[in-house]
């Protein structure tokens, strides 16, 4: 069974940075691409960034796109998202996810960005 944790959420203050962690096991991290979806209070699942398997291609959503840097080492099985500068409407739980859907992703990490 896939398993996906994600970690290193927190409160942090407008403009601030923080850095997601994803710790995959149970499948073959390295042949897959890789997603981050966020999901605020009251809204839908909303993905925000993805990577090959290699880590050569990324791609972003337009609203964290020149902030936010997705990465992966596939030695340790881990997906990284790097988020700076921060806002306020960056508020979410983080998910990881093996699937483009989000289907497969774990149980989250809050990030609440406030002052």
């Amino acid at each position: 069974q896939v398993q996906l944790v994600e970690s290193g959420g927190g409160l942090v203050q407008p403009g601030g940075s923080l850095r997601l962690s994803c710790a995959a096991s149970k499948f073959t991290f390295s042949t897959y691409s890789m997603f981050w979806f966020r999901q605020a209070p009251g809204k839908g699942l909303e993905w925000v960034s993805s990577i090959n398997p290699g880590g050569e291609n990324k791609y972003y959503a337009g609203s964290v796109k020149g902030r936010f840097t997705i990465s992966r080492d596939n030695a340790k099985n881990t997906l990284y998202l790097q988020m700076n500068s921060l806002k306020s409407e960056d508020s979410a739980l983080y998910y990881c996810a093996k699937d483009s859907t989000g289907l497969s992703r774990g149980q989250g990490t809050l990030v609440t960005v406030s002052s």
